[in-house]
């Protein structure tokens, strides 16, 4: 038969396996006094921590008591036995209770226990400071010594300390990350506000006004537009704008997805349901549960997902591929398409129900060619962008650069403007982008269709131009202060602007 001692430290075992096993705090500890209960005959017993924003002590576990009572007692530190143990760090044993006046019995067990108890006090201590005090009560018997349920308890209250350490270390990392999603969540809402989409033409007018007027609502929304003009941009700025901001915003690009995985992408799959399938997964649908699903290049589903899609905008409900139950889901939808998705109902490769499904409120993002006024503004924005990415003070853009980008046909739209701007900033060893700093799509007249052919002489005074017309701007007309910025006499930057026919008084104005 094992000895008291070997039954103490099996105790001490299983009291420790039950705090490790879960991060629940309050569940540990009433299963740890439980395990008192049950070995040690312990009748009542509560383990009580000290508030940091009272600086009171509440009670944090029981047994033998409903915790609904016993959360109500509060004392302060110094009152009463467990006040006093908290105060002084050091254990009490109370032989009699029903003898002891600064026993206070404010989770009132005592008053349903019958006949007379025992009461032990140990202090749970964390950094060498009492952060609370471990409480058991037993049946009292007149001849027993208590010194060894109170070594028992202390060792127990040790436990319990380190159990308080790590629920305090995983609830502050779990604020942090609380504290850190609803950061980045503002974040992501201020970057994809409409307030960042670029652009003040009348058409760009047109599309934020439509923007204001769909986000509030729970409407599909249908995105249309060439490759390049900002279709995700306009879609995160109707999700941010709408009541579901603070839920998911879960992205598809129906393109990208190999027709065999569209279908377990969209709606998960159930454990078994084909060979590779060891457990179950959710699919966009359910991760977006609540909040918004864009799924782009709509135009690009397959017809046997275009069914089962159907089905999801009609019930708003779905089966997981291999499942047989139905999943509810809330998910407001947005798609998109460069697609002319009327011919692609005629051709019949698109369902034309699922096409009135969508259309329900359509928003036409133009080509940057229509929009014409917005290119220089874009091309700032790209400039101090890109500029700050890469480490290059890049201040502005000169005219003849300017003047190419106005006359491109931009087929890739924003996107290629973009693109073209980065390639500027990157090759730029100044503080100014020229003309020569663009790509050779933009300057060859072959590809573009928008610039004459030069020959070198005509390109040699083309740049001259370019350099003496910026620095007069940077002098603001002071031909003497423009010559020093180019390392030249005022002699000869007169006679080159007469030459180009550059009229330096019209700069003077200029900020």
């Amino acid at each position: 038969m094992p000895s008291a001692e070997t039954r103490r430290l099996s105790d001490l075992l299983e009291i420790a396996r039950v705090l490790a096993s879960t991060l629940n705090l309050r569940a540990a500890l009433t299963r740890s006094l439980e395990v008192l209960e049950e070995r040690h005959g312990a009748v009542l017993g509560s383990v009580t921590l000290i508030d940091r924003l009272t600086d009171e002590l509440c009670v944090e576990a029981v047994s033998g008591v409903p915790f609904a009572a016993a959360r109500r007692a509060r004392y302060k530190i110094g009152e009463g036995i467990t006040g006093r143990v908290v105060q002084s760090g050091r254990p009490v044993i109370v032989p009699q209770v029903s003898r002891e006046p600064l026993f206070l019995n404010r989770m009132g067990g005592f008053r349903k226990a019958k006949g007379e108890l025992t009461f032990i006090a140990v202090p749970i201590v964390l950094d060498s400071q009492p952060v609370g005090a471990l409480g058991v009560a037993y049946r009292y018997e007149k001849e027993r010594h208590y010194e060894q349920e109170a070594k028992l308890l202390e060792l127990m209250a040790s436990l319990v300390g380190q159990a308080v350490r790590v629920h305090s270390l995983v609830e502050k990392e779990r604020q942090r990350l609380v504290e850190e999603n609803a950061s980045l969540r503002e974040e992501l809402r201020q970057r994809h506000d409409i307030s960042n989409i670029i652009g003040s033409s009348r058409p760009m007018q047109d599309v934020y006004a439509q923007i204001r007027q769909v986000a509030p609502s729970f409407t599909t929304v249908l995105i249309r537009g060439e490759s390049g003009t900002g279709k995700e941009m306009v879609a995160h700025a109707i999700h941010y704008g709408s009541p579901r901001a603070q839920k998911a915003f879960v992205k598809v690009a129906c393109a990208a997805l190999p027709e065999s995985l569209v279908e377990s992408e969209l709606f998960g799959y159930e454990k078994g349901a084909f060979t590779d399938a060891r457990q179950q997964k959710k699919g966009r649908f359910e991760r977006a549960h609540g909040g918004t699903l864009f799924l782009d290049e709509v135009g690009e589903l397959p017809p046997s997902t275009q069914i089962k899609l159907l089905r999801v905008l009609q019930e708003r409900e779905f089966e997981r591929l291999g499942g047989t139950h139905p999943v509810k889901v809330d998910v407001r939808l947005i798609a998109a398409t460069n697609k002319d998705l009327e011919l692609a109902v005629q051709a019949g490769t698109f369902r034309e129900d699922l096409y009135y499904r969508f259309n329900v409120f359509s928003v036409f993002l133009p080509p940057l060619r229509e929009r014409r006024a917005d290119i220089l503004l874009l091309a700032d924005h790209f400039v101090e962008k890109y500029g700050l990415a890469h480490g290059k003070d890049v201040r502005r853009i000169a005219t003849t650069a300017i003047d190419m980008l106005t006359a491109y046909h931009w087929p890739g739209n924003v996107r290629e403007l973009e693109n073209c701007i980065e390639r500027a900033v990157l090759l730029c060893d100044g503080g100014v982008i020229h003309a020569h700093h663009l790509p050779p799509t933009l300057q060859t007249a072959e590809v573009s269709g928008t610039l004459p052919r030069h020959s070198l002489v005509k390109a040699v005074e083309s740049l001259e131009r370019d350099l003496i017309q910026d620095a007069l701007k940077s002098a603001r007309g002071n031909k003497a202060q423009a010559a020093r910025l180019l390392d030249t006499s005022e002699r000869i930057l007169s006679y080159k602007a007469r030459k180009y026919s550059i009229d330096g008084a019209r700069f003077r104005t200029r900020r």
